[in-house]
């Protein structure tokens, strides 16, 4: 396959920042991909390259010679005129190069309450999360997850105002919820109301790195009034270990700081449940390998743009998955209407996907987009359910 010619464009991410579209030319046609962008963002993250002009989207770029982003614009593009060069679909080329006989379909993790940097309320923790994992298919996986999320908005109207139904970057609702334990409560009470108790349970993204400070964590860090509110890293498992005990988390990423080393190992070694990292590892083989060798956590969150490039992306979850962990492949809050990762998780067969509310165009068109897939796998479709954290063993 020979490349006939690269363009590249500034678009918009779905919060209205500029990012990269990369248009790649073969002899089969045009191949185009988009780059996302986070919001909350760990600092071994790779490097986007900005032009940090402050006239222009306010100096909105540690690929630091060339961009992860521009990188991974070409890298995806590439990925996807080698499905069209081989004459397969997308998730087979990755699960081909994964080494994966088979594919599976994930579980949605739908992010349905908001607080830390992705919202303007008092929430210190950053997502509250529901897994359907008691369903037999994606398509119906998709449907208890709408429903329990209508749900979730007529019980956010009774306790509130209608207005506090309004929905942030990633279709999800940022109400004016001031303690994490409320916001537990209300996605019980949502899953109760869809009569989903028993196929339902929940996820958190803590983004604890966010409010850790001087070796404590301050739960009032978007309040005025947070002095009183510092806690130790052994007060906070506890809390987390309170969630897990009364209501049916089963996954908590972030729970600590990304240096935080003690508290994670800690934490994973009691806690019973998936711990994720996301600002821990940042999609990279060196933190990967540490957090393995001190058992820090037992899952990665994989972020493309965070290591920048797929042949990267499928080293890092292979590396995962070798040391046992789960693995979530996850959208970022700036996204566009690109649909790569939905062939990815199919592909790599990680079991779990997390993009998004079922709400918002820019979330939708991954989880519909793996609705096409499973209709297109008919008969051989094989739907991660309760083995989400450990499918290919299923």
């Amino acid at each position: 396959m020979s490349i006939l010619k690269i363009h590249a464009r500034e678009i918009f991410d779905s919060r209205g920042n500029p990012t990269v579209e990369v248009d790649l030319y073969t002899a089969k046609g045009l191949f185009r991909a988009a780059v996302p962008s986070g919001a909350s963002t760990g600092i071994y993250v790779a490097l986007e390259l900005r032009d940090n002009d402050k006239t222009r989207f306010m100096g909105k770029e540690n690929k630091s010679k060339f961009g992860a982003n521009a990188i991974l614009g070409v890298s995806l593009a590439i990925c996807k005129a080698g499905a069209m060069e081989k004459g397969v679909p997308l998730y087979r080329l990755i699960a081909d190069l994964a080494g994966n006989p088979e594919v599976i379909l994930p579980v949605p993790a739908f992010n349905v309450i908001n607080g830390g940097s992705h919202a303007g309320n008092k929430l210190a923790m950053q997502e509250f999360v529901i897994l359907p994992v008691g369903t037999s298919c994606f398509r119906e996986a998709m449907h208890i997850g709408a429903e329990v999320y209508h749900n979730m908005q007529n019980v956010i109207k009774e306790k509130y105002r209608k207005d506090a139904t309004n929905v942030g970057d990633e279709g999800r609702f940022t109400s004016n919820i001031l303690e994490n334990k409320e916001a537990l409560e209300l996605l019980k009470s949502a899953i109760a109301k869809a009569g989903y108790t028993d196929q339902v349970v929940i996820g958190m993204d803590v983004a604890a790195s966010e409010f850790y400070r001087a070796s404590k964590y301050n739960l009032d860090f978007k309040s005025p009034n947070y002095a009183s509110r510092y806690i130790t890293p052994d007060q906070l498992a506890d809390l987390y270990k309170s969630f897990i005990k009364d209501y049916p988390v089963v996954s908590i990423e972030d729970p600590f700081d990304q240096d935080d080393w003690d508290a994670w190992q800690k934490f994973t070694a009691t806690a019973g449940i998936q711990v994720v990292g996301d600002d821990l590892t940042v999609t990279n083989p060196k933190r990967i390998a540490k957090s393995a060798g001190k058992k820090s956590c037992n899952c990665l969150l994989l972020k493309v743009n965070q290591i920048g490039s797929v042949t990267e992306s499928l080293q890092v979850c292979k590396l995962a998955q070798s040391n046992g962990w789960g693995v979530m492949v996850s959208h970022r809050s700036g996204e566009t209407e690109g649909t790569f990762i939905a062939d990815l998780v199919v592909g790599l067969c990680t079991g779990q996907i997390k993009t998004g509310a079922p709400c918002r165009s820019e979330r939708l068109v991954k989880y519909n987009q793996i609705l096409r897939i499973e209709e297109e796998l008919g008969s051989k479709d094989k739907f991660a359910g309760r083995s989400f954290r450990n499918p290919l063993t299923k």
